[in-house]
């Protein structure tokens, strides 16, 4: 509202620049443009529901179809009661299209700039809430060794020490997939030393790229579901699954642990855990990182595809950049020096070869 008004005023400037006659002109203006603006913010309020599920192209177009239904409807009334000139109803559209464009161009710019402190801030904020869960159940883990075993207590605790300074360290980046699967190993050995021979663990690696790079606490908060509600409600052993594997240019991750409709309060965490991870897949993948959960009769299982990237990858290309600028030095550098440099070259290749 504030920019729509601002430019009609600055439309009545320009048709009439007189300081003495240009708030009449201006509010003659708003006469017309304020009934447009109200009715048009009615309509996107009133499907701002629908319009939020559409992509940015189609939401733009409908929104653009909305001003010019609506700016010619309002015109068309005014015309019924008042006298308009001929040109009035496509002078009116051209001021309103204007500033639909003028305010679509300014909120995207906005979005692509506040998009990367959103999702940083977004990112910690989802982490945060993971940490608490995680502590809660290692401490109630190691308390359960503490009079029964004191010296398997303390190796716990050291353990959970570790698992710690994993976990408080800044977690915004991805890390290779291997340091994710020794995370999973250290928490699920902790929680083996509390459940014993109730919880087993199967391991399915033999496909996985391990120099694949994920979001950090990946997996372990769907492990930390997998126990809480599929291995503590029964009191028989229960199966823990984990499937890594390549596919189609997709790292596949595959969880599955025993489900149990009567559960009671044992379910009524797994959607916080799995929104959780789904919102940071999508943060730092967008559309390519997909999580999906379903029931298998009595089998949980989540399924997370994710796009391929590998930490070898990663320091490739910062290492051709850095050759780049390397190389873009070098072009600048006397013919003398170039040579010198070249004959270094070739010489530490040559003594690497030998040394090969």
């Amino acid at each position: 509202m504030l920019a729509v008004n601002a430019l009609a005023a600055v439309a009545a400037l320009v048709r009439e620049p007189v300081p003495a006659f240009w708030a009449g002109q201006w509010l003659e203006m708003m006469a017309v443009v304020e009934p447009h603006l109200i009715v048009e913010l009615a309509v996107l309020y009133a499907i701002a529901p629908w319009l939020a599920r559409q992509g940015y192209a189609t939401g733009v177009m409908v929104v653009g179809a909305i001003t010019i239904v609506v700016g010619a409807g309002v015109q068309m009334l005014f015309a019924r009661d008042l006298p308009q000139s001929p040109y009035a109803l496509w002078r009116h559209l051209a001021f309103a299209l204007l500033a639909f464009g003028a305010l679509v161009g300014y909120f995207g710019l906005r979005a692509k700039a506040l998009s990367p402190a959103i999702a940083e801030s977004r990112l910690q904020a989802l982490q945060a809430r993971i940490r608490p869960h995680f502590l809660f159940n290692s401490i109630n883990a190691v308390l359960s060794l503490v009079r029964s075993d004191p010296k398997q207590a303390e190796m716990a605790l050291l353990d959970m020490a570790e698992l710690f300074r994993v976990l408080m360290r800044d977690n915004r980046e991805l890390v290779p997939l291997a340091d994710e699967i020794d995370l999973c190993r250290q928490y699920l050995a902790l929680e083996k030393l509390r459940l014993t021979d109730r919880l087993q663990v199967d391991w399915h690696l033999n496909s996985m790229p391990s120099d694949a790079l994920v979001p950090p606490l990946l997996l372990q908060p769907l492990l930390e579901n997998a126990v809480y509600h599929g291995i503590e409600p029964s009191s028989t052993p229960g199966v823990v699954s984990i499937n890594i594997f390549y596919r189609g240019g997709e790292v596949h991750a595959i969880l599955r642990n025993p489900y149990r409709s009567d559960g009671g309060r044992h379910h009524a965490g797994n959607k916080m855990a799995i929104g959780n991870i789904r919102e940071r897949l999508k943060l730092h993948f967008d559309a390519e990182g997909v999580l999906e959960s379903r029931v298998r009769e009595s089998i949980y299982e989540v399924h997370i595809r994710m796009p391929y990237r590998s930490a070898r990858a990663a320091q490739k290309g910062d290492g051709d950049a850095a050759a780049s600028v390397e190389r873009a030095s070098a072009d600048r550098r006397s013919p003398e020096v170039r040579a010198s440099a070249d004959g270094r070259t070739v010489a530490g290749g040559s003594a690497g070869g030998s040394r090969g």
